[in-house]
């Protein structure tokens, strides 16, 4: 049950296993370090100084801020930080609370179980203007490109979920979901309620094209929501902002600042354009809950799957009094640059083919040849412990995928991780002649 282990710290050893034997049963524990400036796998977790301490600081005070009153400032803080966040994101008025609209901001869990609540909105929503429909008469749409989670959360919500065909650049557009809806609605039965529109994809960073995707949406009826958990924390910087033009259209949109915004797990941003058709979904209200504010302020168990919830907008708050928006954006255009110096050495090798255009801070690559070679340069890299790359499989090709992920992360690490890929290239590649 052992896992690679990274130093977190640059030394000579470079990596080594750190475990702990506990003798009494022989129990062997690993630890991957996700902070070592050589984990380039997945996609990057949050960690910084102003979070630790506030984690601290919200578990030392223990409140459970599932209504207002049970923590006024656990509730209002958040609402504040949401807007906060919102504003730094050029989101329309219409997500902020400040707008005195019907929309807002909720800090969840994870990108995962924002996408479940969207869909438990969306459904019950449509059933509500479907009356006499069933579960079984509900259609709802997303890219093959699209994370697990979304598959995920139409199992968990009882729901059929189809996966469309995205494009060359592996984006969903707006002709294909037109059709997709089309067939569906010409079966007489089939009632599309939910689009998940995702925004830099886990396989390779891939945009869906959320402006055509939008318009079919609004026209139709039918809720979008958009996921963009890694690339999200991007859009504050003013380079990458219009890859989230459209966002306008969506009934809810969703990022994590706890990949990419120096926020320690968790901290999931979500915001709804209307905030009643999500607490309608949700809404249970016994005596022992209620409180005399009701109504003229949130209640965030109302928005989400848990009841109770911890103080994660002080995590929020602290990073941006400490590193301000201009520290943050100068973090992520560091981490992009550092993956651009990468995407040139892979280049510079015509041995290995860079597979889709890099995005942000994600290199997607390949030695040229069948993915056998490619399956085991990947387990050859992990199993040496120098660095640890995950892969992924697109439109039947096995591709290795390096992230930019530890904010210690320098230019002499990106070298250092090539020089290791390269190597075990090279062995790979002399055995296979």
């Amino acid at each position: 049950m052992g896992s690679l282990s990274l130093c977190s710290k640059k030394t000579g050893m470079g990596m080594m296993p750190s475990r702990k034997i506990l003798r009494n049963n022989h129990l062997q524990l690993y630890m991957t370090h996700w902070n070592s400036p050589h984990f380039h796998a997945y996609f990057p977790t949050g960690n910084s100084y102003p979070a630790m301490c506030a984690d601290i600081l919200g578990s030392a005070l223990t409140c459970i801020g599932f209504t207002w009153i049970a923590s006024p400032a656990c509730t209002e803080m958040e609402m504040v930080m949401m807007d906060w966040l919102g504003k730094a994101l050029q989101l329309p008025k219409h997500f902020l609370f400040e707008s005195n609209g019907s929309g807002g901001g909720v800090i969840q869990g994870t990108a995962s179980e924002a996408t479940l609540v969207a869909l438990l909105a969306a459904r019950s929503r449509t059933l509500k203007l479907n009356k006499g429909s069933t579960l079984g008469d509900l259609v709802s749409y997303a890219s093959d490109q699209s994370h697990s989670s979304v598959e995920r959360a139409a199992l968990l919500g009882a729901v059929e979920m189809k996966l469309l065909p995205s494009d060359d650049n592996l984006s969903l557009r707006g002709e294909t979901l037109e059709k997709a809806i089309k067939e569906d609605r010409d079966k007489g039965k089939k009632i599309p309620f939910l689009v998940v529109a995702t925004l830099g994809t886990t396989n390779t960073c891939a945009f869906d094209n959320i402006v055509e995707i939008g318009q079919i949406c609004q026209r139709e009826k039918i809720w979008l929501h958009i996921d963009a958990a890694y690339a999200g924390s991007s859009f504050i910087c003013e380079e990458y902002r219009p890859l989230l033009n459209g966002v306008e259209y969506a009934d809810s949109f969703n990022f994590n600042p706890h990949k990419w915004l120096l926020v320690n797990f968790d901290c999931s941003a979500m915001w709804v354009k209307n905030q009643s058709e999500l607490t309608g979904a949700f809404c249970v209200n016994p005596t022992y809950l209620k409180h005399d504010k009701e109504g003229q302020i949130p209640d965030y168990r109302h928005w989400q799957i848990p009841l109770g919830r911890r103080f994660r907008s002080i995590k929020l708050w602290f990073v941006f009094r400490m590193f301000g928006v201009e520290g943050l954006r100068n973090y992520i255009r560091r981490h992009v640059e550092l993956a651009k110096e990468f995407a040139n050495l892979v280049e510079s090798d015509n041995r290995f083919e860079i597979t889709t255009p890099v995005k942000l801070g994600l290199v997607c690559f390949r030695l040229k040849g069948p993915n056998s070679i490619n399956e085991d340069l990947v387990k050859r890299v992990n199993d040496r412990r120098k660095i640890h790359v995950t892969p992924s499989t697109v439109k039947g090709s096995f591709i290795v995928r390096f992230a930019v992920c530890s904010r210690f992360t320098t230019l002499p690490d990106i070298k250092k991780a090539w020089e290791e890929i390269h190597t075990v290239a090279s062995e790979i590649l002399q055995n296979n002649k």
